[in-house]
């Protein structure tokens, strides 16, 4: 039996560089705030993942903590917020598993991806649809 393929699961963003070349057109979880600071590392790296997953770390003044979003909208990677009442801040493995979409960039809902939604699942269809023949 061969395993199904798993999102490249990150407790801080700050390692997508380890990912490599790895990391473009990826799916990937991180247990990181959604802030500016965050989506800078993803900004920065050279390989393009399709989304990127961040906690909404309970948005915050100014709703930083889902600020980071809109930079990858302007790269054009989906990004996606998970509820911190949902998944623990700082472990990507449990917004992979538990993490409930509050917040979500438009390059998101053009996969698909709405408020609600599990990251699970999302991963799940996403990654069945990279598979897909043709």
């Amino acid at each position: 039996m061969v395993a199904a393929p798993s999102p490249e699961l990150l407790d801080s963003i700050a390692l997508v560089s380890t990912l490599g070349a790895r990391s473009a057109g990826s799916v990937i979880v991180s247990g990181s705030h959604g802030g500016v600071s965050a989506a800078s590392f993803v900004v920065d790296h050279p390989h393009r993942p399709l989304v990127v997953f961040f906690n909404d770390a309970g948005i915050g003044k100014d709703r930083a903590g889902v600020a980071g979003l809109s930079m990858l909208e302007a790269i054009g990677v989906a990004g996606c917020a998970y509820s911190h009442h949902s998944a623990r801040i700082g472990e990507a493995a449990d917004g992979w598993a538990h993490g409930v979409i509050s917040h979500l960039n438009d390059t998101a809902r053009g996969l698909g991806i709405q408020p609600g939604d599990r990251v699970e699942a999302v991963v799940a269809a996403l990654l069945a649809r990279a598979r897909a023949p043709g």
